[in-house]
């Protein structure tokens, strides 16, 4: 007995190609069996049913019983799973360690190196474009916000609070604890209150009221050390992958532009607090 095509499918997105699907689905429905009586009930070659069986038996979701023929037992999914998880655990851990030796090695410094020689050959109008997806989007704002060590300034709307909290929360702690001062001013609201009083831990918050000189922001742009911008330039109810933004590393649009828009709002707004806000000590 095979399971049904959803559940072979759901298999596939743990990590299973089609064989191994159909022969675990099969052994489970029979407990013990061999690589020829599994390979008969799949279509499975046989040729290829011990190699699969085998993989199988790697990732956590069947064990090898020695005798002849070679037999093999079913691992219960719930036990299956945390096998499997335990070993992403451990390839994602071993890939950090990796990454972190890597970059405290000579060759980091070596490739940093070409970098600031190649900086000082850049025109400024190159080091500015756009960035599509969300993905793309917060993978290159996080970078600016760890590297930075003077400040973050970063306006956003009532949305993108809570957006700020759940993808930056880390990387503006580390821009603090490495001396960065951190501002963040947005609408705070009895909705999005509790993700201001997260951001509070690592950053200075500030509610950007709305009233008939100033109007709520429906976007979004950040300064890192008054030498880096970022600016949405879509409405936030588009698909994810059609999300764009402008970056651009040019200290004269970030200190002379960007950085004055953003201190004129934050001296004109207080502290959120109140029913709609959070309370500040």
């Amino acid at each position: 007995m095979v399971a049904s095509q959803e559940t072979l499918d759901k298999l596939e997105d743990i990590g299973l190609n089609m064989y191994e699907r159909k022969i675990y689905s099969a052994l489970l429905g029979r407990g013990v069996s061999t690589a020829g009586e599994l390979s008969e009930m799949t279509n499975v070659p046989r040729s290829r049913a011990y190699d699969v069986l085998e993989s199988l038996a790697e990732k956590g979701f069947s064990v090898i019983k020695s005798s002849k023929p070679m037999k093999y037992v079913s691992v219960p999914p719930q036990q299956a799973i945390e096998n499997i998880k335990k070993q992403h655990r451990q390839e994602l851990q071993e890939k950090i360690d990796r990454l972190d030796d890597f970059k405290d090695s000579e060759a980091a410094d070596e490739l940093e190196s070409l970098y600031d020689q190649g900086l000082e050959l850049v025109d400024p109008a190159d080091m500015s474009g756009s960035l599509k997806g969300s993905r793309q989007i917060q993978q290159h704002r996080g970078t600016m916000f760890q590297d930075a060590d003077d400040s973050v300034k970063i306006l956003t709307s009532e949305e993108g609070l809570g957006d700020v909290k759940e993808n930056h929360l880390e990387e503006l702690q580390e821009a603090s604890e490495n001396g960065a001062d951190v501002k963040v001013l947005a609408p705070v609201t009895e909705d999005n209150s509790h993700h201001a009083q997260e951001l509070q831990d690592v950053a200075e918050v500030k509610h950007l009221d709305e009233d008939e000189d100033v109007d709520a922001p429906e976007g979004e742009f950040s300064i890192v050390d008054d030498d880096a911008v970022t600016m949405s330039m879509t409405h936030s109810d588009v698909h994810s992958t059609q999300d764009s933004t402008f970056w651009s590393s040019s200290d004269h649009l970030a200190e002379n532009t960007m950085s004055p828009v953003f201190n004129t709002l934050w001296n004109q707004s207080e502290k959120p607090e109140g029913p709609e806000g959070i309370d500040q000590p």
